[in-house]
């Protein structure tokens, strides 16, 4: 038994880890890398294994740097099962073609620019077709429920609070040559007490822990903190007559976002301007939430039951057409954006920045984690320039950033979960974070939790099991 690490590891996108057992090979996530577009393009179009050789793909959640390829493996031979919660599923279903869409108008726009300088025309990495072929394959598994994967491979999802039907993946290995072993995959972690989605399930005891690091050296601000911050943001901006962009991930974050403008706005917190989700797949995924009370916690609940949701309020609307979301550049009102994708590098967002980058009266609101090598990562760092399409632009923007809205754990809470889950002889290896981050949470576990094996793999590294 064996796993080999393929993505997300050393970094936050591409997540990919290969688990064989006997002859038996099993892929946990299957996702896009995000960075420098030329670098991202070669590492998403091809494998380092063969795809028809995969027998069943886990899928923890659907973000899209843990779900994105699934469609490019089945266009290049995978034939098994792609097993997630029904949660995932649904939005997987809303997601995978809106990459698709995503990929095929950003890759229309670089072309007509390289027709002019006499390069070759770019294919997108997949299209809906290949998306419609993917889903196909998959078969939802409900939480806490012992499911065979095939002879001494059995699964169980148990809850991870990061976003809608984020699961932990716990496999109870049991190879033909004897013996038992119990591997838990965390996937990404939620943060404990967030509010709508139920906090991370800590129940199991695994033998080996492959577990995410994202803020594996850094501590988030507390969610009230950071909703005054919001409504500071909302406040000055609206002062100068600027614009708030907000970069966010369609699925969690924008619904997360929503919930505390609604709070802002019901106690007359903030002003009362537009707020704009100008992304399709907000408006999608918004609603395929309202679908799986399963996934929310017990408040969240109450308040379904008495008919009140906070992803509703009186001045949001959504966009929906193209048309639509180019009218909001040329609306000199105050208002908030709400645009994805969360990290700057494809979608309506880049033209938001683009037209709006440059006017100091605006603010650039960060809320999220922005990988290396992105857009959303010079943003956040306030480079004075950035590059958009190729284009550069001096940004006069303010640049703000609010940490206490991530739907990740923090090294406090990353902290707390190993500490419950994992023991001193429980075999640690973690993914999902860059280096600095990964290796001072391996410090703290091998000094306060007196964890003695604490791996930090590297894409292509091999951990035996």
């Amino acid at each position: 038994m064996r796993i080999t690490f393929h993505g997300a590891a050393g970094s936050v996108t591409g997540s990919q880890h290969l688990l064989e057992i006997d002859d038996t090979r099993i892929l946990l996530e299957c996702g896009l890398f995000q960075g420098h577009r030329q670098d991202a393009e070669a590492l998403n179009r091809s494998f380092e294994y063969e795809p028809g050789s995969i027998h069943t793909v886990i899928l923890s959640h659907a973000h899209i740097d843990h779900s994105g390829n699934i469609p490019n493996l089945v266009r290049k031979g995978f034939d098994g099962l792609v097993l997630s919660t029904f949660a995932s599923r649904d939005l997987a279903a809303i997601m995978l073609p809106d990459s698709a869409h995503i990929q095929k108008q950003d890759t229309e726009y670089l072309n007509r620019k390289r027709a002019r300088k006499g390069l070759p025309p770019l294919e997108p990495l997949y299209d809906i077709a290949d998306v419609t072929a993917a889903l196909e394959h998959f078969v939802s598994i409900p939480y806490n429920r012992p499911y065979e994967v095939t002879e001494g491979v059995e699964l169980r999802f148990l809850e991870a609070g990061h976003i809608l039907g984020s699961a932990q993946v716990e496999l109870v290995l049991s190879p033909s040559d004897g013996g038992r072993l119990t591997l838990l995959f965390s996937g990404d972690l939620g943060r404990f007490g967030r509010p709508i989605l139920r906090d991370p399930d800590l129940r199991s005891r695994p033998d080996v822990l492959l577990m995410e690091s994202t803020y594996g050296g850094r501590r988030h601000e507390a969610e009230t903190e950071a909703e005054q911050k919001l409504g500071d943001v909302v406040r000055r901006t609206a002062a100068r007559g600027g614009k708030v962009i907000i970069p966010a991930f369609s699925v969690g974050r924008t619904q997360e976002v929503l919930y505390h403008l609604h709070g802002l706005l019901s106690n007359a917190e903030i002003p009362d301007i537009p707020v704009v989700v100008d992304s399709p797949l907000s408006f999608d995924a918004t609603e395929v939430y309202r679908l799986h009370p399963e996934c929310f916690d017990a408040d969240s609940r109450r308040a379904l039951e008495d008919g009140e949701t906070p992803f509703r309020f009186h001045n949001l609307r959504f966009t929906q057409s193209v048309s639509d979301s180019k009218a909001l550049n040329a609306m000199k009102e105050p208002m908030i954006i709400i645009s994805a994708s969360g990290m700057c590098e494809a979608g309506r967002i880049l033209h938001h920045l683009r037209n709006n980058v440059e006017d100091e009266r605006n603010t650039v609101l960060i809320v999220g984690f922005m990988a290396e090598n992105t857009l959303g990562r010079a943003l956040a760092e306030r480079s004075p320039e950035i590059s958009i399409f190729g284009e550069k632009h001096i940004r006069r923007a303010e640049v703000s950033i609010i940490n206490g809205f991530s739907a990740h754990a923090d090294s406090e809470g990353l902290m707390r979960y190993a500490s419950t889950v994992a023991s001193p002889s429980t075999r640690v290896v973690l993914v999902h974070g860059e280096r600095d981050q990964a290796s001072a949470l391996a410090g703290r576990m091998e000094s306060s939790l007196g964890i003695a094996e604490v791996t930090i793999p590297d894409i292509g590294d091999v951990f035996e099991l």
